[in-house]
């Protein structure tokens, strides 16, 4: 793989996670619209949200034995535009049925693409045998942010749902297909049969569980957030409702700032540090939220969430696909990375209905206390991050000549 075509590639994967930040950005921030829009009631609610994770997970799976016959790069060139015409069909229809559609479809292109987004970025990471996963998620930290901020200004100046999507999709839709023309696999590994199955080894899910805790517990720490800052900020600290949009919002611009900055870190401390240091500062910041006396205290906790949270999910990816690879197969990568993105969309549905049901049940202060000890879990498995077992030399790199086959500049 040439210099040209690894920076080529690294540029057109990070256009896709951010156009997949802006997207899946301007449906959940315009969620109430969307209720409106429909007459869909509050009890049938949860039904769609919950089912747009579930099928998620499900094509993440199918996605695992897609990648099989062809190359991840192919299957994120056709699910990139399913997902951008699909919320456009949600802002287009007049009828439940047509929304329900809507998102499934949405829910299952959303699936296929984050695992072949995220298979890409691996690999890309092995060829540059540089930490860059984090670089790749602050693109997508950065297409949250102005997905949001367009929502913002369409409920703002109270614009249609297709008003606010199509000038969006019309620009984003257009991009990625050009850039998908650079996108660059890795090696793919395993002779492939007539019939088009790959002989691979895979790699065993015992192997993987670990991780997967780690995944999940982390996305139960980012919905609590993403679902319950406002309401906690309100109704228990006593902000007004204008501040109680300030967490989310500090959040993710500190998620961006930490994934930034991040992959510094990793190349300079090591993965395993990293993960350890996000670990603790996720759950001291938990703790700042539950012992809040005010607003600001509590938007301090949210901050430092944000901070903390930002590094264990890129990491999390970037240790499954280097396990799959001890395993002699290059190609394991992939279903690795496949299986563990199915726990991404576990840790969401459990997050937010835990915390609910907690704070209804005892209080939402102590809620806040669950996902505090789910995420210092991490600490128990931080040497499954360790990159020196995937063939890094003495500090925390490795040449690029094992994976790309030549010396040269760095890229």
């Amino acid at each position: 793989m040439t210099d040209a075509r690894l920076r080529h590639g690294r540029a057109s994967l990070a256009l896709s996670f951010f156009a997949q930040g802006v997207a899946f950005a301007l449906l959940v921030t315009r969620i109430p619209a969307i209720q409106d829009r429909y007459g869909i009631s509050d009890g049938l609610l949860p039904a769609f949200l919950a089912a747009v994770p579930v099928l998620a997970g499900v094509a993440s799976v199918v996605t695992e034995r897609l990648v099989r016959r062809v190359a991840p790069s192919v299957v994120l060139r056709w699910a990139q535009p399913v997902v951008l015409l699909a919320l456009l069909g949600v802002a287009a229809g007049d009828e439940l049925w047509q929304v329900a559609f809507a998102l499934g479809v949405f829910g299952l292109a959303v699936g296929a693409l984050d695992a072949s987004m995220n298979m890409l970025g691996v690999s890309l990471q092995r060829a540059y045998g540089r930490s860059i996963m984090l670089g790749f998620h602050a693109a997508y930290s950065l297409g949250g942010i102005a997905g949001a901020s367009l929502a913002w200004a369409g409920a703002h100046w109270h614009l249609s749902l297709l008003v606010s999507y199509l000038p969006v999709v019309g620009v984003l839709l257009p991009a990625a297909l050009i850039g998908s023309r650079w996108y660059a696999d890795g090696e793919r590994g395993g002779p492939v049969s007539a019939a088009g199955e790959g002989k691979r080894t895979g790699v065993a899910f015992t192997l993987l569980l670990p991780l997967c805790l780690v995944m999940t517990f982390a996305y139960i720490g980012d919905s609590t957030v993403s679902n319950w800052s406002a309401k906690y900020l309100q109704d228990v600290l006593g902000s007004s409702e204008e501040l109680a949009t300030v967490p989310y919002n500090a959040y993710m611009v500190t998620t961006l700032l930490g994934r930034a900055v991040g992959d510094l870190g990793v190349r300079r401390f090591g993965a395993v540090a990293v993960v350890r240091c996000g670990t603790v500062l996720a759950a001291a910041g938990f703790g700042v939220v539950a012992v809040a006396a005010g607003a600001w205290v509590g938007i301090l906790g949210f901050t430092m969430l944000g901070l903390g949270l930002c590094v264990i999910v890129p990491q999390t990816f970037a240790a499954a696909g280097r396990r799959a690879v001890e395993s002699g197969d290059p190609g394991a990568s992939d279903a690795a990375v496949a299986r563990l993105n199915v726990f991404n969309y576990v840790g969401f549905l459990i997050g937010s209905p835990l915390v609910g049901a907690l704070g209804d049940a005892w209080s939402y202060r102590w809620a806040m206390v669950v996902p505090m000890v789910l995420v210092l879990v991490t600490l128990r498995y931080a040497r499954s991050f360790d990159a020196q077992q995937a063939g890094y030399r003495g500090g925390h790199e490795r040449p690029r000549v094992v994976d790309v086959g030549r010396g040269g500049n760095e890229v």
